[in-house]
């Protein structure tokens, strides 16, 4: 397991997707450790002093592949205090600073896996879903949601993955301003219950969830509900 590492970074590119939704691009000082898909990072906006203590940060899932060492990308959503904070103080140019890798929210290849991505929780399968091949041995069902078209944001990143890893199957959600649906979309809220008729063997996937906390309540819920053991729910929870 890699050790954490505190790197200062560049804020490289600041994109606004609309509704306070918002991906950063960073740079940083030297190559980032070693990560796992689906780990975190902690990033603060002060300046921080090896000799003092860290300053307040926020924790974010690594959206990008473990590959790219040399630029991280996380996305979010402005929801309190420290996110309003970026988004009104984060330029680029603009030096932050990082720790990681952290966490073990790590999708396993030892059985089908189901995702459940509510808005920016997709960030915590990005990466994981970047580097699907087609060697991963078992199927992958990724449910993503959000509140419009447009901030289905890694969509086209996961469409383009499932055309060179066919085990990999997409369902979108969009809860508003969903006329005239396309293939494999959903209106309205994302549900274990749209999902569950398209895995092949429910009783025998495991169940990754990472949202706000009013989704992962309701969908791991559900999953119990269906039957489902609880070691085969995950749940990462991000707020």
């Amino acid at each position: 397991m890699a050790v954490a590492q505190k790197l200062a970074c560049r804020v490289e590119r600041i994109i606004p997707h609309g509704e306070r939704v918002y991906t950063v691009e960073l740079r940083p000082e030297r190559a980032a450790p070693r990560f796992r898909p689906g780990q975190f990072l902690h990033l603060a906006l002060d300046t921080y002093d090896p000799s003092g203590f860290w300053p307040e940060s926020r924790v974010f899932s690594i959206a990008t592949p473990p590959t790219q060492r040399d630029r991280l990308r996380i996305t979010y959503s402005v929801q309190g205090r420290f996110t309003a904070r970026m988004e009104r103080e984060l330029a680029e140019g603009q030096q932050v600073w990082i720790k990681l890798p952290y966490g073990d929210f790590v999708v396993e290849d030892t059985s089908d896996v189901v995702l459940f991505a509510g808005g920016t929780g997709i960030t915590a399968f990005s990466a994981f879903l970047d580097g699907l091949t087609p060697e991963f041995g078992h199927s992958v069902y990724l449910a993503y949601g959000a509140r419009i078209r447009d901030l289905l944001i890694y969509r086209d990143m996961v469409e383009q993955r499932a055309r060179i890893a066919p085990m990999l199957y997409a369902f979108y959600f969009i809860e508003r301003e969903a006329s005239e649906l396309q293939p494999n979309e959903t209106a309205g809220r994302l549900s274990v219950s749209a999902l569950w008729p398209q895995i092949q063997n429910p009783s025998e996937a495991t169940y990754y969830i990472s949202g706000p906390p009013p989704m992962l309540k309701a969908i791991s819920q559900d999953l119990r509900g269906r039957g489902v053991r609880a070691d085969a729910i995950r749940i990462d929870a991000w707020e």
